[in-house]
């Protein structure tokens, strides 16, 4: 494994994994004990970057994936980065597969999502808290100053907002320094690009989620996959249709080609292609699987010159591909 620093001194292994998916979004939770075993590989295997949120749970228990998260790590707590995050809810009466979200980023919730997430990971401190989305409600000033406290108290040692434009990231960043962003970011989202310039001026690292743009860029799924209807999101991604697979033939056979010739998988593919764009880029691909944990993991080793890179950048610009899953509806109104 390799090691990138996100702002100015937060060390975390060049891939990290994003742990929603053991709980949550991907279909019934995984086995708890597998899910400890896997996170204990994980450790074993380099990683030092593990990502979760308050949010990552079932009606049943909403704060399910902190809880595993905080008691598999908890004996390598001190090598460790562990990211959470506060500022939503989801709108449990929503019929969808993927319930709308209200964000929340009063200051009296963040005290209290703070302090509930630090019980339930069961630790001193939290080492990355996201602004999990922005809520137009309230000042980013205002959480920055939040953020601030929280830092002073000791609650957290570094802080970060997903989702978020440059004017968000300049007017939080002026109050209390963001030391990264997590948006989505894949081959086939790349919406957020013009946001590097600003990352590199303020010296902000980018934490990028669905980096397989939810597995699909794995070229592990095909016309018979099929996913768990009302509990597994990728039941309604647009890049999981049956039609997606021919839209997106082009797209898989450059990344298998490339594959070819790196020896390599094609997932492996798709990440060493942002970890060799950018010095600041993390990405954090989920798993429940431990080989699959193993292949992410060996995308550090996959070497794409600058040229290679902008190859594939303009082959990827213009290529017909399928929509992708571009997240979940948010309200407007606080609820």
């Amino acid at each position: 494994m390799e090691y990138r620093t996100l702002g100015n001194n937060l060390t975390v292994s060049a891939v990290g994994l994003g742990c929603m998916g053991m709980s949550h979004a991907y279909g019934a939770p995984a086995d708890k004990k597998e899910m400890k075993e896997l996170l204990a590989e994980a450790v074993e295997t380099g990683y030092t970057f593990f990502d979760t949120a308050e949010v990552y749970g079932t009606p049943e228990n909403p704060h399910d994936n902190e809880e595993l998260v905080g008691e598999a790590l908890k004996p390598y707590r001190n090598k460790v980065v562990i990211a959470t995050k506060f500022g939503i809810h989801f709108d449990m009466d929503s019929k969808q597969v993927n319930k709308p979200l209200a964000p929340d980023s009063r200051p009296e919730v963040i005290r209290v999502s703070a302090e509930n997430s630090l019980k339930w990971l069961g630790t001193d401190h939290i080492d990355l808290y996201y602004q999990h989305r922005v809520d137009d409600s309230v000042p980013i000033e205002e959480v920055a100053g939040g953020m601030q406290e929280l830092i002073q108290d000791g609650k957290i040692t570094h802080w970060g907002i997903s989702e978020a434009d440059e004017a968000t990231i300049r007017r939080a960043h002026g109050v209390c320094p963001v030391t990264a962003i997590q948006n989505r970011y894949s081959m086939m989202a790349r919406w957020h690009e013009s946001l590097f310039p600003v990352l590199e001026e303020l010296k902000i690292g980018y934490v990028a989620f669905s980096p397989l743009a939810n597995g699909f860029l794995s070229a592990r799924y095909g016309k018979d996959s099929r996913f768990e209807a009302g509990t597994d999101y990728r039941s309604i991604m647009p890049q999981f249709m049956p039609e997606a697979l021919e839209q997106n033939q082009k797209l898989l056979e450059l990344i298998s080609t490339v594959a070819e010739e790196k020896h390599a998988t094609p997932g492996q593919i798709s990440l060493a292609w942002m970890l060799c764009k950018k010095p600041y880029l993390v990405p954090i691909p989920g798993t429940r699987k431990s080989d699959r944990l193993k292949e992410n993991a060996g995308a550090v080793e996959i070497r794409l010159t600058p040229k290679e890179v902008e190859i594939l950048d303009k082959q990827l610009e213009t290529m017909e591909m399928s929509d992708v899953f571009g997240g979940t509806k948010v309200l407007n109104v606080r609820e």
